[in-house]
């Protein structure tokens, strides 16, 4: 049997890795206290994009059974700061769950998402060493679909997001790595990425918390719920599998917000290292007397 070995990061007291469950837990509870205020249908196949208030609850959900979702995140005014999909593996663990955050990137780095409910989070880890929601795989795209099939296809994740997000002014560019939502995944023995099919059942849900103003977008993945081969000799088309997905948008009341603010990037004071250049040693510097 493997030995347990610490995780490389260790959070120091009162440090963002450790949060303040109760609260996340009040949130999770206490749903009379919301208000649903907004829905979005994703068809099959297809990427939809949404803005979430900090201070709010959104819901992914399944909503005729199983189907993976493939998700990014953006702060709402500066797409420049994203979900950053390794760090979250680092800090949180490669497949998450509740009261996980999910982080943005440098010099950001803050928690853009808590995640307050998982109705999969009994899971656990199968007997493949399959696990659920995974950040050790990113969207599928027709980049490598034409590389390893020799055909174009248009409805990859990759293109759902970026169709997805365009109304917003971003493109292909911005498309991240993803956190795959409901998604089995894990690392066989040859340690490569294996994918399996999803255990998701119709009314499973994945409720995150948002710590700023967000915009979101996600993909309903062209392979479904994975439960058909998708490349090699055992390829068929997953048409058969796919199903569409929900989001659900909640404002909170404000005495569940009691004692919260929006999370503030690491007060880094330094320059990397870095000297300040004079103004006198530059050759094209004007000079005055």
């Amino acid at each position: 049997m493997t030995k347990y070995y610490p995780a490389a990061y260790q959070a120091s007291e009162g440090a963002a890795l450790n949060i303040d469950k109760e609260f996340y837990q009040r949130i999770a509870a206490e749903t009379g206290k919301r208000t649903l205020v907004k829905s979005v249908h994703v068809p099959i196949r297809t990427g939809q994009a949404w803005k979430v208030p900090a201070g709010h609850v959104f819901r992914v959900v399944a909503k005729e059974g199983a189907q993976v979702g493939d998700f990014n995140m953006w702060n709402a005014h500066n797409p420049r700061e994203r979900m950053w999909a390794s760090r979250t593996r680092q800090l949180q663990g490669a497949h998450v769950s509740t009261y996980d955050r999910l982080w943005s990137n440098l010099p950001f780095l803050r928690p853009m998402a808590t995640i307050t409910s998982d109705s999969l989070a009994d899971y656990g880890v199968d007997e493949h060493g399959g696990r659920i929601h995974d950040l050790l795989g990113t969207r599928c795209d027709p980049y490598v679909n034409k590389m390893l099939t020799g055909e174009d296809f248009d409805f990859h994740c990759h293109s759902n997001l970026t169709r997805a997000i365009m109304p917003y002014g971003l493109t292909e560019f911005d498309v991240h790595d993803v956190l795959n939502i409901f998604q089995c995944t894990g690392l066989n023995s040859d340690d490569q990425y294996f994918m399996k099919a999803s255990p998701a059942k119709k009314g499973d849900y994945l409720e995150f918390f948002a710590e700023i103003d967000l915009l979101c977008a996600i993909s309903t993945c062209p392979g479904g719920d994975l439960s058909v081969h998708l490349w090699g000799p055992e390829a068929e088309d997953p048409l058969k599998v796919c199903r569409p997905l929900g989001i659900e948008i909640y404002s909170l009341d404000s005495e569940l917000l009691e004692g919260w603010e929006q999370p503030r990037s690491p007060d880094y004071k330094g320059n990397h290292g870095l000297p300040f250049p004079k103004w006198e040693d530059q050759p094209d510097a004007q000079k005055t007397e």
